[in-house]
């Protein structure tokens, strides 16, 4: 592929120890774009079924909005990744993000005006903010040599702990600060991102410089006697063995995940908890998403991807059976079932995607992390209306059963695929 000046490479005319300060810093820019970001989405997130319902009538409208906000995560992973290889990391970071924003207004006008139309719009636009979120976590890899990617990731995933803990508790001040000023109690969260999610545009816009790309580890350049004019096909990226075990661990843990948890807000107020306790549950399962990240990193560059992902699903198997026999009027069950949700994704995930970037160059990754978190956010999303529908017609146990059911398609594809695996990457 031809060199485009997004993927141009400045490292090389700098000194060893101001490149390693520019990516120490490009590095803790990202962190920070991702708390700040994970904190206005998970805050819209925790009460997106419960508005669907509300204006809808029933708990499918709540997997509907469900889908609408991970179908903005898998149309912006597409198009911020184009954005990237023309324009850099920079720019379709610091874009998602003000995309999400504008989401985020359009959702509270919904709320103002009880419409579910605008209120799916307004949710799948929030979306994009996840996309970069999440696209985050590559532009860190691309600094660091193979073994410490897994470590980088984990890093930048981890700044969403920062979300994981304060945005689902800002849900209930929001909604009475929004009381306070004659506006709908479920309209406050909403502004939650316009805040936050704003903030994270402004970091990223003023202190990824230079671009990420620009500041990239050798290891992602091609080799010196590749003709960079040569388009590699994604249909030939995705022949290597590691990309589709990477791909299907990834997309499994994400429904999974997705099935349970984006049905957990509306069983819990079904049984009379109140937003509170909603958010503490989800304050519990997004710190096992992301709180752990940096241990999940370091195990992945010491044992290697395949092990870890393979502890991940188990992790993620159980929680989903303890989600299913939980009782829902109170106790540690739901709330121990739902970390143990978050953390076995986490597991798959940070291991998942440094697998994914292993012996692929800055533009052949790019392309393939746009299309794999598409993909991701795409079944997430049909997960999501899955969940509504499963939920309206057999309870919220249900859930659980079929998602510890699912674990076994990714465990089925790692250990067929074992062998190929061994042989075409020894570090990761």
């Amino acid at each position: 592929m031809a060199t485009t000046p997004a993927l141009t490479h400045a490292a090389a005319g700098l000194a060893p120890g101001e490149l390693t300060r520019l990516r120490r810093r490009s590095t803790w820019t990202l962190v920070g774009g991702v708390a700040l970001g994970s904190t206005g989405h998970i805050a819209a997130v925790t009460v997106a079924s419960i508005v669907a319902q509300q204006l809808g009538g029933t708990a499918i409208w709540g997997g509907v909005t469900g889908a609408a906000v991970v179908l903005g995560a898998a149309g912006g992973a597409v198009i911020l990744s184009a954005l990237m290889i023309r324009r850099g990391r920079r720019v379709g970071l610091s874009t998602g993000y003000v995309i999400s924003v504008g989401g985020a207004l359009v959702a509270t006008a919904a709320v103002l005006a009880s419409s579910l139309p605008l209120l799916l719009v307004g949710t799948f636009l929030i979306g994009f903010g996840n996309s970069s979120n999440q696209l985050s976590r590559y532009a860190a890899a691309d600094l660091y040599p193979d073994d410490r990617r897994a470590s980088a990731i984990g890093l930048v995933v981890w700044g969403a702990t920062v979300g994981a803990i304060v945005g689902p508790n800002l849900v209930a001040p929001a909604g009475m600060a929004a009381m306070a000023a004659g506006l709908p109690e479920l309209a406050g969260p909403y502004l939650v991102p316009v805040v936050f999610t704003g903030a994270a545009a402004l970091l990223s816009w003023s202190l990824l410089r230079p671009d990420p790309y620009a500041l990239a580890d050798e290891s992602a350049r091609p080799d010196p006697g590749q003709d960079h004019t040569v388009v590699v096909s994604l249909a030939s990226v995705m022949r290597r063995p590691h990309v589709p075990v990477a791909i299907v661990a990834l997309i499994t843990s994400q429904v999974v995940m997705v099935l349970i948890m984006t049905m957990t807000p509306l069983h819990m107020t079904e049984h009379g908890h109140g937003l509170g306790e909603v958010g503490l549950v989800i304050s519990g399962h997004t710190f096992g998403m992301f709180g752990l990240s940096p241990i999940s990193g370091r195990l992945t560059d010491r044992f290697g991807s395949v092990p870890i992902i393979l502890i991940g699903l188990a992790v993620s198997a159980q929680a989903a059976l303890l989600a299913a026999v939980a009782p829902p009027e109170g106790g540690v069950g739901l709330f121990l079932a739902l970390f143990l949700l978050g953390y076995g994704w986490n597991l798959g995930y940070v291991a998942g995607s440094a697998l994914l970037t292993h012996g692929l160059t800055l533009s052949e990754r790019t392309r393939l992390q746009g299309v794999t978190d598409a993909l991701i956010w795409s079944s997430a999303a049909a997960a999501s209306i899955g969940s509504g529908l499963i939920m309206a017609a057999a309870g919220f146990a249900a859930l659980g059963l079929i998602g510890a059911a699912m674990i076994l398609v990714p465990i089925s594809v790692l250990v067929v695929r074992r062998g190929q695996l061994a042989t075409s990457t020894r570090r990761t």
